[in-house]
């Protein structure tokens, strides 16, 4: 991953704020170890840390377009564009000259032919502004599903951005206020909070498939990608198919990198999938044995199974890495290390998270990182293919709010009686529920628990 930010000022003279442009930049070292960046003209600062796994040689940022392209566009970007190689010869057979082989320019390059409607050809994750000189508009754009961050703060006089929260607060405009509506989200919707929103006052996420366009007093949102709804009509030996095969081009075309690349192995079918799959692909081209890491805690044998952890992961890990062949490490982390790390994952996330499960994984990425700089991972699969208890109890599913809150206690329990009572959880989080149930596509006719 990248980090981005950034400052569009109408009234100011950006050449000579350097020191605060760096200051916002070097909150983000983090997440981009490898390299760093300014940009400065007179309306726009653009900032840029770069974590390299494509053309690691080339390909730094901000990248503006050459002097003979006419008015200079810019670029500062986060991401992984997995279908560039065929991107990058379209655009050389429409006349397009490339200077280095990073995707970061294919992105650049595609703007500059297709518009605000490249976005819609991008097959990847990403998160990025373009500054275009000549109209003065900058150009906030993230993936169709938002898995890279990127949040934006309207002020009287422009707009300032940022891969996450912190390059924001590095601005002296900006001020860490939380009124009711970030009070609600931090403790009536932890686990879920609420697309596009910020937590602090005046912050938003720009939002899964978005565009934000600033101009000189005007900024306008619109989405260039959302889900459909569509009847599926194949049987389940089709679906079947359909599926692995999506999945085994997902996995191939992420396993493009200039840089070392591992998998993280749980033992559980998504991973070991993912893993299964990259293996074969590296077979194919000749490649190495894939590496895999797990993560693992002392007596963890020995725990209780409940509904979540239902055994031991490691004896799983063990036969998933024999069966694949895979190049395999377990990573063991004592129970104190997981309290030392509590602080580290606090200021990742600019907000509370998930405790012992962020911790766990702050730590097992550091030990990887040792030796790989890309990880593939069976994230989301849960979310996606309902692995998750919830989405198999009754009651849940029944239930009138998110399914992950049915018969929990959520932080709001801790908000002393007049704080409760302007922040009104339990009606936030109902109206949060209906809203969201109301951006949900669906096909007609649908009713009941289909419906939902």
């Amino acid at each position: 991953m990248c980090g981005v930010t950034g400052w569009i000022d109408w009234e100011t003279d950006l050449r000579s704020e350097e020191a605060t442009l760096r200051a916002m930049t070097e909150t983000l070292a983090c997440r981009g170890p490898d390299d760093s960046g300014v940009l400065l003209s007179r309306h726009a600062a653009l900032g840029h840390r770069r974590l390299a796994v494509i053309a690691p040689d080339d390909g730094a940022q901000p990248m503006g377009t050459a002097t003979g392209d006419g008015p200079r566009t810019v670029l500062t970007y986060n991401g992984e564009l997995y279908n560039y190689p065929e991107l990058r010869e379209e655009l050389r057979s429409l006349g397009h000259e490339f200077r280095t082989r990073s995707d970061t320019e294919v992105v650049l390059r595609a703007h500059l032919q297709w518009g605000a409607d490249a976005p819609r050809r991008f097959n990847g994750i990403f998160a990025y502004a373009l500054w275009d000189d000549r109209n003065q508009e900058l150009l906030l754009v993230r993936d169709h599903l938002g898995v890279k961050p990127l949040y934006w703060h309207p002020h009287a006089s422009g707009v300032l951005f940022g891969s996450e929260p912190k390059a924001v607060l590095a601005h002296p405009l900006f001020h860490a206020e939380l009124d009711a509506e970030g009070m609600a989200e931090l403790f009536a919707l932890p686990a879920a909070p609420t697309a596009g929103h910020g937590i602090f006052r005046g912050l938003y996420e720009v939002l899964p498939g978005q565009t934000v366009t600033v101009r000189r007093g005007a900024t306008r949102t619109a989405l260039y990608w959302r889900p459909t709804a569509r009847v599926h009509p194949d049987d389940p030996a089709t679906t079947r198919e359909t599926v692995r095969a999506l999945l085994a081009d997902t996995v191939e075309r992420q396993l493009l990198s200039d840089v070392p690349l591992c998998t993280l192995l749980s033992g559980g079918v998504d991973s070991s999938a993912v893993t299964a799959l990259a293996a074969a692909a590296r077979e194919r081209a000749g490649h190495s044995k894939v590496t895999s890491f797990s993560v693992d805690f002392p007596g963890s044998a020995d725990r209780a199974p409940d509904a979540w952890r239902t055994g031991a992961d490691a004896p799983f890990v063990r036969a998933a890495a024999e069966h694949i062949g895979t190049l395999h490490t377990s990573v063991l982390i004592p129970d104190d290390d997981l309290l030392d790390a509590r602080d580290a994952v606090l200021r990742a996330r600019d907000r509370p998270g998930w405790g012992e499960m962020d911790a766990s994984l702050h730590l097992l990425f550091r030990e990887v990182r040792k030796h790989s700089t890309v990880a593939l991972s069976g994230e989301a699969a849960d979310e996606i293919f309902g692995g998750y208890p919830y989405f198999h109890d009754p009651a849940a599913l029944a239930a009138d709010t998110f399914p992950w809150l049915h018969g929990r206690t959520t932080p709001a329990a801790l908000l002393r009686p007049e704080v409760a009572a302007e922040v009104r959880p339990e009606e936030y989080t109902a109206e949060r529920y209906r809203r969201s149930l109301a951006d949900v596509p669906r096909l007609e006719g649908e009713a009941g628990a289909g419906r939902r």
